[in-house]
């Protein structure tokens, strides 16, 4: 049946996107002490631009507090610049083996402030997952053009992609509310 192949690829796409989402939400910060915040990060590493993730181990011993342990410890010093000038606005402290990063106190208002963008980013990915129910449907409408799909097949077709199209706005919303939820938290 032609119209598994539409709904499967959907469904996949879909998966993909409220994962994309969940990863660009851990990368929003909450006040509490997360390895994510230092994903976006690149050191210049022997004139490379390498991911801190590669050049150093990243721990978070304390809710307050970032470890960043260089494998190399010659990097040390790049790897300070590269978070002093990344737009995350932390400052580490080089004891000369390893970087310690204090996570401030969010206020009331930047806390709102961070609700707001996870809000817009939400409903990026909604609008998404929509683009991806019309695309889905564009191809049904082509198959039952064709003759591939009966009216029957057609219009249970659709029901599913809309059926699917909730579900996974309904998890893009799950994974807001838990994220709106980490972020108010004092």
């Amino acid at each position: 049946m032609p119209d598994r192949d539409v709904i499967g690829r959907m469904r996949r796409e879909m998966e993909q996107t409220v994962e994309a989402f969940r990863q660009d939400v851990a990368r929003v910060r909450t006040g509490r002490a997360s390895t994510a915040l230092l994903d976006p990060i690149h050191v210049n590493y022997y004139g490379a631009r390498t991911p801190l993730r590669q050049v150093a181990t990243l721990a978070a011993p304390e809710p307050r507090l970032l470890v960043v342990t260089p494998y190399d410890k010659s990097a040390l010093h790049e790897i300070e610049k590269a978070i002093q000038t990344s737009d995350l606005g932390l400052v580490p402290i080089n004891d000369g083996k390893v970087l310690r990063i204090p996570i401030p106190e969010l206020t009331e208002e930047r806390r709102k402030e961070l609700v707001r963008h996870v809000r817009k980013i939400a409903e990026e990915f909604r609008v998404s997952l929509r683009n991806h129910r019309r695309d889905a449907n564009d191809a049904l409408r082509d198959e039952h053009k064709s003759k591939q799909l009966s009216d029957d097949e057609w219009h249970a077709a659709q029901a599913e992609v809309q059926r699917l199209t909730a579900d996974y706005i309904a998890r893009l919303d799950k994974v807001l509310a838990a994220k709106e939820k980490e972020i108010l938290e004092v």
